[in-house]
């Protein structure tokens, strides 16, 4: 018997997965948007070209359904770029009933991944980081990987795949 080798997730990303209106959680005339933009970067520190980018979140009042998309995807373009327009989400609560930060969702898919990665978007600027449960487990000197700082047009959040700046993952 022959085994057959493991497939990575990408980078074969263009096919099926992106399309035009991906990036746009909300219309770019919405009120509250704003862009997150960032790289991907691989463990030598090198872009990333041929990544996807996946967002979730919850509306404004921490719910998700129908009438708030809250879903957005962007692959990486030959600079290893991704852009997202959204709006700051509500607060969610954990299976416990504890509220959690505002945040988004994200998963990863990228050459040389066996499996998406998960991690979140925490943002800067939101006082409700201090309590988060998820952003409190998570080591204090490794938290920055999870924290968008502001731009001029909204947020900044790069993910380092790997390496010493390696953001942090979820096991999910």
């Amino acid at each position: 018997m022959t085994e057959t080798p493991s497939q990575t997730v990408g980078p074969y990303l263009s096919i099926g997965l992106t399309w035009e209106d991906g990036p746009y959680v909300v219309a770019a005339d919405a009120p509250g948007g704003f862009w997150i933009r960032g790289e991907v970067r691989d463990g030598a520190g090198a872009l990333v070209p041929d990544a996807l980018v996946e967002t979730w979140q919850a509306d404004p009042d921490g719910q998700f359904g129908a009438a708030f998309r809250g879903f957005g995807r962007c692959p990486t373009d030959d600079d290893g770029r991704y852009a997202i327009r959204t709006r700051k989400p509500g607060v969610v609560l954990s299976a416990d009933g504890a509220p959690q930060a505002p945040h988004l969702d994200v998963s990863v898919f990228a050459r040389g991944l066996l499996h998406r990665v998960v991690t979140r978007i925490y943002f800067a600027d939101e006082p409700a980081n201090a309590t988060d449960p998820v952003l409190s487990s998570v080591p204090e000197d490794r938290r920055p990987t999870l924290i968008a700082t502001r731009a001029d047009d909204g947020y900044r959040f790069d993910i380092h795949l790997q390496g010493n700046d390696e953001t942090v993952f979820f096991r999910v």
